[in-house]
C-alpha cells in the first residue's frame, strides 16, 4: 500500500472513532482514486479558487471523510481541522459543503446528482474553449440512479472529452441491482473506458492522462475493495457501513492497517 494512502486511512480511522461518524469502508475504497486524480489535476491548495484549476466533484458524497483527509494531506487545511467532523456547527459535515470547505467544488450527498453537475461544468468549459478538465467520482451503488446514465448519455452526445468519470466498483451494489458489466455499459453509453486496479495509484493516474484529440467522455472503472486495508472491514463490510470503532476496535484496525492485512 502506498505510504501516503496508508497515512490517510489512519486519519480516517482516528477521526471516525473520535467523532462517532463516517462511512469508513466506502472512504477506504476511494483513497487511491482521490490521490491519483489530484496527482494529475491542475490545482493549488494555497489558491482553492484559482481560475485555471481543474475541477473535481465527489458525487458519492458519503465518502466525505476520506475526501477531507485527502484534501488535508494535500495542504488545503490542517488535518486537525477535520477532527470536528460531524460535530454540531462544524464546517466538515458528513456530506461536503462547497461553501464551508476549501477545495470542495459541489455540495453532494443526493446520489446520482454530482455526475450531472460535473457534466454541466464540462459543457460550460467546452463552450468557453477552456482546456480545464472536470473529474467526478461515482459509486457502483449510485449507478442504479437513472440520472447517472442520463448524464453520461448527454456527455457523449455533446462530446465532452473534458469530462472524466471514476467509477468506484467496490461491490456495494450486490445488495441492490448489480451492474456486473460496468465497463461494457459505459462503452455502450459512448465513453472511452479504462479498467484499472482501484488500489494502484500509478494505474489510475495513467488512465487519467488527457487524450489528444478526444471527442468523448472518459470513464475509469476502478476495481476496488470496500474497506481496503483492514480485514475486519472486508469480512463484514456492510455491518461497518455506518459504524465507527470504539477504542479497542480502533487499536485492532490500526494494527491490521499497519500489517497491510488486505
Amino acid at each position: 500500500m502506498d505510504a501516503d494512502c496508508k497515512a490517510i486511512r489512519e486519519h480516517i480511522l482516528r477521526i471516525s472513532q473520535r467523532s462517532g461518524h463516517g462511512h469508513i469502508p466506502t472512504s477506504f475504497s476511494v483513497v487511491e482514486a482521490l490521490v491519483a486524480v489530484y496527482g494529475v489535476m491542475r490545482h493549488d491548495p494555497r489558491r482553492p479558487q484559482w481560475e485555471e484549476r481543474d475541477l473535481f466533484v465527489l458525487s458519492k458524497g458519503h465518502a466525505s471523510l476520506g475526501f477531507y483527509c485527502v484534501l488535508a494531506h494535500l495542504g488545503y487545511f490542517p488535518i486537525e481541522a477535520v477532527n470536528a467532523f460531524g460535530a454540531f456547527g462544524s464546517s466538515f459535515g458528513c456530506h461536503p459543503d462547497r461553501k464551508k470547505v476549501p477545495g470542495v467544488e459541489v455540495s453532494t450527498g443526493s446520489l446520482g446528482h454530482g455526475i450531472a453537475v460535473a457534466a454541466g461544468m464540462a459543457l460550460a468549459l467546452k463552450l468557453k474553449r477552456s482546456a480545464r478538465r472536470v473529474f467526478t467520482l461515482i459509486g457502483d451503488g449510485e449507478a442504479n440512479e437513472g440520472t447517472v446514465w442520463e448524464a453520461l448519455s448527454a456527455a457523449a452526445h455533446l462530446k465532452l472529452s473534458g469530462l472524466t468519470v471514476l467509477y468506484d466498483d467496490n461491490g456495494s451494489q450486490i445488495r441492490c441491482q448489480p451492474i456486473p458489466n460496468a465497463a461494457e455499459r459505459l462503452r455502450a453509453f459512448g465513453c472511452v473506458v479504462h479498467e484499472v486496479d482501484g488500489h494502484d495509484v500509478g494505474q489510475i493516474r495513467a488512465a487519467l492522462a488527457p487524450v489528444a484529440g478526444g471527442v468523448a467522455p472518459v470513464a475509469v472503472v476502478c476495481k476496488a475493495i470496500k474497506g481496503f486495508g483492514c480485514r475486519t472491514f472486508r469480512s463484514d463490510m456492510f455491518a461497518w457501513h455506518r459504524r465507527s470503532p470504539n477504542p479497542a476496535e480502533l487499536a485492532q484496525l490500526l494494527e491490521e492497517l499497519n500489517e497491510n492485512s488486505i
